[in-house]
């Protein structure tokens, strides 16, 4: 069912060497974890395609200051508070990721160190260690493992059945698998292309 067509039908920016080592990998490690109705593969595929593009990459964290609280609103207030951390990806996320999500404050480096990875941006020390324990691979102490595309797309895989997203996915309910992987609603537009696309190719009703 996923196939490189499929993914470049969804996606057809991306490159076509890519998605055959993308669709290989989802291929395999979906089914593992229930995923394997058409529609529910229709539905992580679009939150995939928005999230990462299929691909199993780290969150780029270069902003500039003018960009930073268009992006974090609630954590810079000003242009002159986001000065410090434009141009700087580590500092930024040891800042806006401190305390939260298993890390630790600002020095312990967890912030940037879990940053989002992966092809669902898998973020924090708590979500590694648990996802790592899940699918057999230490993500904590190496978070890079992430990177890798069969890991990558068992975490994918793990992260949704945990939260019971066929659930949503049943229910063809967009907005919802979206606000449980992105923790509100941003993107969803963009994300509601792919999953009208991802229908089409598998030729499922719009």
């Amino acid at each position: 069912m996923i196939t490189k067509e499929l993914l470049l039908k969804i996606r057809p920016d991306q490159s076509p060497v890519k998605a055959v080592v993308a669709a290989e990998k989802l291929a395999w490690a979906l089914p593992q974890y229930q995923i394997v109705t058409p529609l529910q593969v229709a539905h992580i595929l679009a939150q995939l395609a928005h999230e990462s593009g299929f691909m199993p990459v780290a969150e780029n964290l270069n902003y500039s200051a003018k960009r930073l609280p268009q992006v974090w609103p609630s954590r810079f207030k000003t242009l002159a508070s986001a000065q410090a951390y434009a141009g700087n990806p580590a500092a930024l996320g040891n800042f806006v990721y401190a305390g939260r999500l298993g890390n630790g404050g600002p020095e312990s480096g967890d912030g940037y160190r879990y940053r989002g990875r992966g092809m669902i941006q898998l973020t924090g020390r708590e979500n590694y260690r648990t996802y790592g324990k899940i699918i057999g691979f230490d993500l904590e102490r190496d978070p890079d493992l992430l990177l890798q595309y069969g890991v990558s797309a068992l975490a994918a895989g793990a992260f949704w059945k945990a939260h019971n997203l066929n659930r949503w996915a049943d229910a063809d309910d967009v907005a919802g698998v979206t606000r449980i992987i992105n923790g509100g609603l941003h993107g969803l537009a963009e994300r509601t292309t792919y999953l009208r696309r991802a229908k089409a190719a598998l030729g499922l009703k719009p």
